[in-house]
């Protein structure tokens, strides 16, 4: 039997250019592909990209995305002008947002796009079955990827964060997370950014609080850094300004797209 081999291209013990390969034979799939911003010292550069000189010579099976933010997802048009990806699967939102993005490359129907549905039975792809758990992040429609494949079990948590009380009422899945450990599981893989610090991280709706507290009681403009793709975020801002009557205007390529 072949042994299931998981090289990290990126990502590991570092914030940006997640991107995880699970071989097992001739056969690979890809979890996220993402990028990294430049440092201070990276004069003239834009991006940075994992090196994919590793999947150059090996048949990619499908590409498995857990969420939308550019540290897992900004390299895949990158990686598709450089190599056949037959499949790539992500939730509802994280397509939806992806699809923009691989239109600005012309990259649109360089691939399937397949949604993946957390808490539906596992999917074959290739050698491997694949299952989608809902977890809770700053950007809604996160998920965590559970891979059996070689007699092994993987749980590939994406990042997450343990919010109890999310702006959409999704809480990440406990119970089937249990009922995965329950089963059994050889290797847990967790990501998940500043995890090694003590302390609690609060709830995005803390952060909506604060609008309220803060934005009815100010007579001019009050300015709101975000990422574009942290949806809730901006949803608690907009509703705030709908309830007192303010006007919003969005600054920036990705916040207008």
């Amino acid at each position: 039997m072949s042994r299931l081999r998981i090289t990290p291209l990126g990502g590991l013990g570092e914030v940006g250019k997640n991107l995880m390969v699970y071989e097992l034979g001739d056969e690979l799939v890809v979890v996220d592909a993402g990028l990294a911003f430049p440092r201070d010292e990276h004069l003239g550069v834009d991006l940075v990209l994992p090196d994919f000189s590793y999947l150059r010579e090996r048949r990619i099976r499908a590409v498995l995305l857990t969420h939308a933010h550019e540290d897992h997802v900004g390299a895949l048009p990158y990686l598709l002008r450089e190599m056949s990806v037959p499949e790539v699967w992500g939730t509802r939102l994280t397509l939806g947002l992806l699809q923009p993005k691989l239109d600005e490359h012309g990259l649109l129907h360089a691939t399937e796009l397949k949604e993946a549905v957390p808490g539906e039975p596992p999917v074959a792809i290739g050698a491997f079955k694949v299952q989608f758990v809902r977890m809770a992040h700053s950007v809604p429609d996160t998920v965590a990827i559970m891979l059996e494949a070689g007699g092994l079990r993987v749980l590939h948590t994406g990042d997450y964060k343990l919010d109890h009380t999310p702006v959409d009422g999704l809480r990440t899945d406990v119970g089937r997370l249990a009922e995965i450990g329950n089963q059994g599981v050889d290797l847990l893989l967790g990501d998940s950014t500043n995890a090694e610090r003590p302390g609690v991280t609060g709830s995005e709706r803390l952060v909506g609080e604060a609008f309220r507290q803060i934005i009815p009681v100010r007579e001019g403009r009050v300015l709101i850094a975000s990422f574009a793709s942290n949806v809730h975020r901006m949803q608690q801002a907009v509703d705030v300004a709908v309830e007192t009557g303010r006007k919003v205007c969005v600054i920036g390529r990705s916040m207008r797209k």
